[in-house]
């Protein structure tokens, strides 16, 4: 299951901040980024080729084009590629309340799984911390009523969204590992998480 939810992404100052090191990354280095933010090796390949992106709006772009022509395989890749049991940050409410909550969200991955043959994705970037567990489950119970080709379109449309948000926070942590490389000297490269999020 891959209910997700980011720290809040930036204002309008993440848009001053250059896909740098993504430009002059090697296209392996540049595609294994890339596949922190989606896990379709085809989106990542496409978006690593057309190289150099004059900024983050060019590259949000090329990500949002190249993940609007998915194939099935390639969206079933990216699926399969999201995480199962990411972690869920307990909010502030009664440890009773918290974990009839968790009950019923496990319950709802469950059935959206057998029901769907892939895991729950849904992009929470806008949604405030407190209010995330209650959008999952109405996001997933929302979405058990739809058709399997009705919600490959919406699962795919939140993996766009998530990949946004991940590209995102991608180039801004890079921005900021340049700067500080800037200020103190290169240091070792840092090996990619499975991805720059932080979730729920």
């Amino acid at each position: 299951m891959s209910p997700h939810r980011s720290t809040r992404l930036p204002g309008a100052g993440a848009h001053a901040a250059t896909p740098e090191r993504l430009n002059s990354a090697t296209p392996g280095a540049a595609e294994a980024a890339l596949l922190t933010c989606c896990g379709s090796l085809r989106w990542a390949r496409r978006v690593a080729a057309h190289r150099p992106y004059p900024d983050i709006d060019a590259l949000l772009a090329a990500g949002d084009e190249a993940a609007y022509d998915l194939a099935p395989a390639d969206l079933a890749e990216a699926l399969a590629r999201e995480p199962l049991d990411p972690p869920v940050s307990r909010p502030e409410a009664p440890r009773v309340t918290y974990s009839a909550a968790h009950t019923a969200l496990r319950a709802a991955h469950a059935a959206y799984e057998s029901r769907f043959g892939h895991t729950f994705v849904i992009c929470l970037d806008e949604v405030a911390p407190d209010e995330a567990l209650d959008h999952l489950l109405s996001g997933l119970r929302s979405r058990l009523g739809n058709d399997p080709e009705e919600e490959r379109a919406v699962a795919a449309d939140e993996l766009r969204r998530l990949a946004r948000g991940r590209l995102t926070r991608l180039t801004l942590r890079h921005a900021a590992e340049n700067a500080a490389d800037d200020a103190t000297g290169p240091r070792r490269p840092a090996s990619y998480p499975d991805s720059p999020y932080v979730p729920v």
